[in-house]
């Protein structure tokens, strides 16, 4: 009689091999979901939002979204290119849109769909700051944060052997899943310390992103100190925050400076 293989190797060699790499850090993160998929959802989300949600007429604005993102997209295209890494944009669509709301809030999808919000903009003040926070957004889509987070989502929520089959039959929770993975969800919770990590890195790589678009990396410790003046008494600890504290934030950002300026000066 043959013995069973172990759960825990069949666990573990199934982990390894849905494993990718995020770019610059080199983090090992899991990513079970096929990029047709995350892309093709994150296609149809987009467009639903935009119907749902009204598009600025500012066209000065409208034009610097465009301008600050297009400038991006290309610094990300090079650096991917330079790091043997193209394949990751495959089928990429970029958009640029400027939504009427007074959140100060900003988002990329996977695939390069980017939404500013008019709120923001009186805090990035210029080019300069909106590259930061359009760096940072895109650099959560480039590291595929997403897609990791949806992917820890479905193997909590059905295990490793039913995803595809759960990816298909159940919409309604494959969509609360994508909500959450996007940041629309608890603040508390399993992913919680995943979410600092995130950040971080999107700190990190956005640096680089604005830098090698030309905008001076200098001026995301400004937008950073902004929105921390903003926030007053409502801030929180960091151990109960899905962002690092921003001391902590600000600090990393500094010692990231020199790299960043490296490459802002090619």
């Amino acid at each position: 009689m043959s013995k069973k293989t172990p759960i825990g190797f069949i666990l573990l060699c199934f982990f390894i091999l849905s494993c990718t790499s995020v770019p610059l850090t080199g983090r090992r993160q899991l990513d079970i979901i096929p990029s047709d998929t995350m892309l093709s959802t994150s296609f149809q989300q987009y467009e639903e939002f935009l119907k749902s949600n009204k598009i600025s007429t500012n066209q000065v604005q409208i034009n610097m979204v465009k301008s600050v993102g297009g400038r991006i997209q290309k610094a990300v295209e090079k650096y991917m290119s330079d790091n043997q890494m193209s394949s990751r944009l495959k089928n990429y669509n970029w958009e640029f849109n400027l939504i009427e709301n007074p959140e100060a809030n900003a988002w990329c999808m996977p695939g390069g769909k980017v939404v500013v919000y008019t709120g923001i903009l009186p805090i990035t003040k210029d080019e300069n700051g909106l590259a930061v926070v359009m760096g940072h957004e895109i650099a959560h889509a480039i590291a595929k944060h997403g897609d990791e987070r949806m992917s820890q989502g479905l193997i909590a929520e059905f295990g490793t052997a039913a995803i595809s089959k759960a990816l298909q039959s159940s919409p309604e929770v494959t969509q609360k899943l994508w909500m959450n993975a996007f940041g629309v969800g608890t603040q508390y919770g399993i992913l919680l310390p995943y979410s600092r990590v995130h950040e971080s890195e999107a700190d990190h790589l956005g640096l680089i992103f604005m830098a090698m678009a030309g905008y001076d990396p200098h001026t995301a410790v400004g937008f950073w100190e902004r929105m921390a003046s903003m926030k007053g008494s409502a801030n929180v600890p960091e151990f109960l925050s899905s962002h690092p504290s921003d001391q902590n934030r600000i600090k990393n950002i500094k010692a990231e400076m020199p790299e960043a300026i490296g490459y802002y000066q090619k």
